[in-house]
């Protein structure tokens, strides 16, 4: 991971984090879905997007994303290098193999 992807991923997940502090839990989880879009090629970033959706959803008590979490989890941490849908937020409420458009503030990070 180049270090602006780098960067790119740590301001998104920082955003997500500061939110997830504040109790605004469904605030957060766009800033997570745009962390993943990023680091989704990657086994650790891959990995971390997804343990805090896993929170993310605990503390919303959505049983569906925390249980659809666990999966999404551990292929972060099986596939990531080989095999991604690009642009796939990562939530429970996408499949985990639909490739999905880029955000277009996040194309030219990931063409690097």
């Amino acid at each position: 991971m180049n270090k602006q992807l780098y960067n790119a991923f740590m301001i998104e997940m920082k955003k997500a984090k500061s939110l997830y502090q504040q109790g605004l839990y469904s605030q957060a989880f766009p800033y997570l879905e745009r962390a993943h879009i990023l680091g989704q090629s990657y086994i650790i970033p891959h990995t971390i997007s997804h343990w805090w959706m896993m929170k993310t959803g605990w503390k919303q008590r959505s049983a569906k994303e925390v249980v659809g979490q666990v999966p999404r989890l551990l292929a972060s941490l099986l596939i990531s290098r080989i095999w991604v849908p690009l642009g796939n937020t990562g939530g429970v409420n996408v499949s985990p193999f639909k490739a999905m458009p880029i955000p277009e503030d996040l194309q030219a990070l990931l063409k690097n």
